[in-house]
């Protein structure tokens, strides 16, 4: 089965589906169909698979005519019928993987898809999963679950881990020039994924069995949280010594080696960042073992945004205002610069704090166009006008989009928090840095 799948895969007559069509799915998705395979998306979101179908695409790294030209040379379809996994040879897991009110792994979008898989999945097939969980799970949630099905790993089921590491637009790096990591099950699984990903993937890294995959992206992301809470923690600290943390920064970069920079800001947003260290933690700790890193990252990070309310307050106060009654305006919602995922965004906990204090809380962002606050009641983002700055009492740049009209916002603005270093180039005695 091994010999003859790896024929199909090196022929290009392998069919794949991918389960999820979201930021990692749909582009996934899309590198296998360009490499040549029929390939089928899988979505249990029926607009999702609608666009998909019309060639209209809603990822920001992925432009639509590229998308409906795939789709137009019938080498990528979508359904929302977990059925089509009937005609397929490989299946590649992209759901979410968010994390619980108690700060628990939520792997029931995992634990959904298996369910389906078990109904239609044929004997030979390679099942790779790419949603971000904790070491073990692919044994737990999909090898012991089939096995007792009666497939058998490394002889009619072949399973493997590959940690997806897509980078909302970032324009230098995408699916198919990041390096993509895979473990395998067993040495024949991870031949077989190699193979698979080698077809559409410019460079892949082979580790050694499926929970070493796993704890790869763990690394990667807890490495980033703990840094960026690093410099947050030195942020507030030379905000006190009268120290420019953004100078410091700049300068500790022009050192060759042994030194990242990383930047302190509002918060942490998106699925990665904020969640990965805690699925670590949370493992780490049926062991008995305590990451006293990431707590303490998590909890620097995570308090951010309240460190941002009372810089708001300060500033206001020193304008002889209170935050209660004041017009505020959050410039910016999507959790980083020039895309429109508001995942985890630290400008909707800005939102609801701000609200919860009194407030009159408006925001703008030209990429995410509303939102849906704690009572389910859509916010819709505002223009930016003269009058409408004019009119504020404080702008909260939450997030530096490269499309901004900075120096508008100077203009007509009483006053900025500037939680981005975004106007780094004005000079006004209207900002403040956070």
């Amino acid at each position: 089965m091994k010999r003859r799948l790896l024929e199909k895969i090196n022929n290009r007559t392998a069919t794949v589906a991918v389960i999820g069509q979201g930021y990692v799915g749909l582009p996934l998705a899309l590198e296998f169909a360009k490499a040549g395979f029929h390939t089928i998306g899988i979505d249990i979101d029926a607009t999702k698979v609608k666009r998909i179908l019309a060639g209209d695409s809603y990822i920001v790294d992925i432009p639509s005519l590229e998308l409906k030209r795939v789709v137009d040379s019938g080498k990528l379809t979508a359904t929302t019928e977990f059925s089509a996994i009937r005609e397929v040879d490989c299946i590649s897991i992209c759901v979410p993987t968010p994390l619980r009110k108690s700060k628990d792994p939520d792997i029931s979008f995992i634990c959904a898809s298996v369910d389906e898989i078990k109904k239609f999945l044929r004997k030979g097939s390679l099942v790779v999963l790419e949603s971000t969980t904790y070491p073990g799970t692919t044994d737990e949630l999909i090898r012991e679950p089939l096995e007792k099905m009666g497939f058998k790993t490394g002889t009619d089921l072949f399973l493997c881990f590959s940690p997806e590491r897509v980078d909302p637009g970032n324009k230098q790096y995408n699916t198919k020039n990041t390096p993509k990591v895979i473990g395998g099950a067993t040495p024949a699984c991870t031949e077989l994924g190699n193979a698979l990903y080698c077809t559409c993937i410019d460079t892949v890294h082979p580790v050694n069995g499926t929970a070493e995959a796993e704890m790869v992206k763990l690394l990667e992301n807890t490495f980033r949280a703990v840094n960026i809470a690093l410099v947050n923690e030195l942020l507030m600290m030379c905000e006190r010594m009268g120290i420019d943390i953004w100078n410091v920064i700049r300068a500790a970069a022009t050192k060759p080696f042994g030194f990242m920079p990383f930047y302190p800001g509002p918060g942490i947003g998106g699925h990665c960042i904020p969640l990965d260290p805690m699925y670590l933690s949370w493992k780490a700790k049926t062991y008995d073992f305590f990451n006293r890193f990431i707590e303490l990252a998590t909890d620097i990070n995570g308090n951010m945004p309240y460190y941002v309310i009372q810089r708001v307050a300060r500033v206001l106060n020193r304008h002889r205002k209170a935050v209660n009654g004041s017009k505020i305006l959050i410039v910016g919602m999507a959790y980083k610069p020039n895309i429109d995922d508001l995942r985890e965004s630290p400008g909707l906990e800005i939102y609801r704090l701000l609200q919860r204090e009194g407030a009159e809380v408006i925001f703008n962002d030209p990429h995410a166009q509303s939102f849906r606050d704690s009572e389910g009641t859509t916010i819709q983002s505002m223009e930016l006008t003269p009058t409408m700055l004019q009119k504020q009492d404080l702008a909260v740049i939450a997030t530096n989009h490269r499309s901004y009209d900075y120096g508008l916002i100077v203009k007509h603005t009483p006053l900025i928090l500037d939680t981005r270093n975004a106007l780094l180039d004005f000079q006004s005695e209207n900002i403040e840095k956070l």
